[in-house]
């Protein structure tokens, strides 16, 4: 999409001002920016005017396709449906190893804000013209455009969609409150399991995504994670133990998806992951007691399937985002019977 006219910028929710300053305190994700009038904060699309924080992003989708529920990836959430993807242009976090740096970080690296006025009302229209059951809000972090995806949300939930986040996890307890009931599922990136590495890669810190990984599973959306995984800097045995650990903590049912790792954006001197790396740490996530381990950016590895974890009787047989063979009895396994995490459009069964 091109730069649209200038869209008139949008009274921002999740915010206070500094004791009747000029000054405005931002709560909608974990970096609590504090910004002085005239400043934006850490993700270039809210921007504080005379003391009021507005956003800049309020319906200029930079992104807004149709996709596989599979490609967020969700494998465990209305399989084989089709999901319209939204996106804005900004991020909170700051990743040397971005896929998707060229939109995610315009404003910080171009000083640009591209994208066409679609409102609310036509995005779900789209979604539901495409035959979609769902709308994700992706490519970049939903939680910065927060306002646009929770309006879209509401309206997409008095059509019968559903909605997902896939997301970095930074999000604050307030922005979680504010649109429960209208979020369905997400998936979490978790980076990795230290926090200097959240520190020196993403410019953020590690806790508040794994609060957030607990209160969305607590708020009963349904929670896929992902971790790419970049040889030398998060794919050490015991952090890997200590990431699954984690999930397993919080649900040992939370899939959990690895993906490989290609040199781009700012960090160019890492080597691509081996396919032999992504299955050791499928290997762990399986020993710490999850129970759906998947791996990313291996097509045709058979990791990509579903496989029943009490019995091994294949269930949802795919490559890369294509489904084959679905084979569940009414949510179970059709030869052990145990019950499957799962979450299907009730005419599928």
């Amino acid at each position: 999409m091109e730069d649209g006219p200038p869209a008139e910028a949008v009274r921002a929710s999740l915010w206070r001002d500094r004791r009747g300053g000029p000054e405005v305190h931002c709560y909608l994700c974990a970096h609590h920016c504090r910004i002085a009038p005239g400043g934006r904060g850490l993700c270039g699309v809210r921007e504080n005017r005379d003391g009021v924080l507005y956003t800049l992003v309020y319906g200029r989708p930079i992104s807004l396709t149709v996709d596989p529920i599979e490609k967020k990836p969700l494998f465990h959430f209305l399989p084989g449906s089709l999901s319209l993807s939204l996106a804005t242009v900004g991020c909170n976090f700051a990743c040397a190893f971005c896929q998707n740096a060229d939109i995610s970080q315009m404003p910080r690296d171009q000083g640009r804000i591209a994208g066409r006025y679609v409102p609310p009302e036509q995005v779900v229209e789209a979604a539901v013209q495409a035959g979609c059951l769902s709308i994700s809000y992706t490519y970049t972090e939903p939680t910065i455009f927060y306002e646009y995806a929770r309006d879209c949300a509401r309206l997409a939930v008095q059509s019968g969609l559903k909605n997902v986040f896939v997301t970095n996890g930074y999000m604050t307890k307030e922005a979680l409150d504010d649109i429960d009931g209208d979020l369905h599922a997400a998936n979490v990136d978790l980076k990795s399991f230290s926090d200097d590495f959240y520190r020196t890669q993403a410019g953020a810190r590690l806790k508040p995504v794994l609060d957030s990984i607990r209160r969305l599973w607590e708020m009963g959306v349904w929670l896929e994670v992902t971790t790419l995984l970049i040889p030398g800097f998060n794919d050490e045995e015991a952090e890997l133990r200590a990431l699954t650990e984690f999930l397993v903590s919080v649900s040992p049912d939370i899939p959990w998806h690895v993906s490989r790792f290609h040199p781009t954006y700012r960090l160019l001197e890492a080597a691509p992951t081996p396919v032999s790396s992504v299955e050791r740490a499928l290997r762990l996530g399986r020993e710490a007691g999850l129970r759906y381990v998947y791996g990313g950016n291996v097509v045709g590895h058979s990791s990509e399937s579903t496989v029943c974890p009490g019995c091994g009787e294949p269930l949802i047989e795919r490559r890369g985002f294509s489904l084959g063979k679905i084979s569940l009895k009414d949510g179970r396994c059709p030869r052990c019977g145990m019950e499957i995490a799962i979450r299907r459009k009730e005419a599928q069964e």
